[in-house]
């Protein structure tokens, strides 16, 4: 659908949705959708086992934009593609799925918006935030998780405290500041890198619509795609295919939408939307233009 001047309007969360629900999480199905068998008690070791699990199996991925189609936020909307048609999502989708399952775990969740830093010259203040994080408590102990920030997104919680260095899975993560702005970095390379900053504080639903509509509009113009495979990272943009792997990064351009259909499909474990809308979506990511 496109306004009178030719602009593309993708339905907002509420018109696409309607009303914002919380409802209970089906549990069984995300269980399965991780590949998890373990205790599902509320602790750090269910929390991290989970969070691993996640990032590793399903992707991040915005083709629902790219094919200037709605997100929607609705659980079953969530669940039906997430998990059922297997399928990726954004960071909302991502971590709205993963709160209503530590939730529906008996553990407390608080959602909170976070403005990205990462890609942005030093000292850039974002003018809207655009990112969905967790904080989970337990036993009274706050832990930052994240399973829907893309290429270098966590691969387990870390503690809600200042100045203390997190080795994880394919990465080392540090909190600056608190109290009450967080600063949440990675190391890359040798030098840290902020990814985002963020307060405490819960966000609202009415700023969960305007977020959304915010990340479908920014979403529409690239293909992102991103993975944790084991002890590599995956990433896609556009026509540009990384894998990240002990510290070093291949790199493959890809030519056709053949080409792009594999990598989706067997290098992310995507099962793809049968639409007539992915073809001309996924020529959009090999134009130049595009890749720009």
């Amino acid at each position: 659908m496109t306004n009178a001047a030719g602009l593309l309007i993708i339905p907002s969360a509420e018109t696409a949705a309607g009303h914002l629900v919380s409802d209970e999480a089906n549990l069984d199905a995300y269980l399965r959708r991780i590949n998890y068998s373990g205790s599902i008690a509320p602790t750090l070791e269910t929390l991290q086992a989970i969070h691993r699990l996640h990032v590793n199996a399903i992707p991040f991925e915005n083709l629902d934009p790219l094919m200037e189609l709605p997100v929607r936020l609705q659980l079953s909307d969530i669940e039906q593609k997430l998990l059922l048609e297997r399928r990726g999502g954004y960071c909302l989708e991502h971590n709205l799925l993963l709160k209503a399952v530590l939730e529906s775990m008996d553990y407390a969740v608080t959602a909170v918006s976070a403005g990205v830093l990462w890609g942005h010259d030093a000292g850039h203040e974002p003018a809207q935030d655009s990112h969905l994080a967790l904080l989970v408590d337990i036993a009274g102990v706050i832990w930052l998780a994240d399973v829907g920030f893309g290429g270098p997104v966590m691969t387990g919680p870390i503690r809600l405290r200042a100045d203390t260095e997190h080795e994880l899975p394919l990465g080392r993560y540090r909190l600056q500041g608190g109290y009450p702005k967080w600063t949440l970095e990675g190391q890359i390379v040798d030098a840290w890198k902020p990814f985002y900053n963020f307060t405490a504080s819960a966000i609202a639903e009415s700023e969960l619509v305007a977020m959304n509509d915010y990340a479908m509009q920014r979403h529409r113009g690239n293909l992102m795609v991103a993975r944790v495979d084991g002890n590599r990272r995956l990433a896609l943009r556009n026509a540009r295919f990384n894998i990240h792997e002990n510290g070093e990064t291949t790199t493959r351009m890809l030519t056709s939408t053949l080409e792009l259909r594999d990598v989706l499909s067997n290098a992310f474990g995507l099962q793809l939307p049968e639409t007539d809308r992915l073809d001309p979506a996924l020529e959009k990511a090999l134009r130049p233009a595009a890749a720009a």
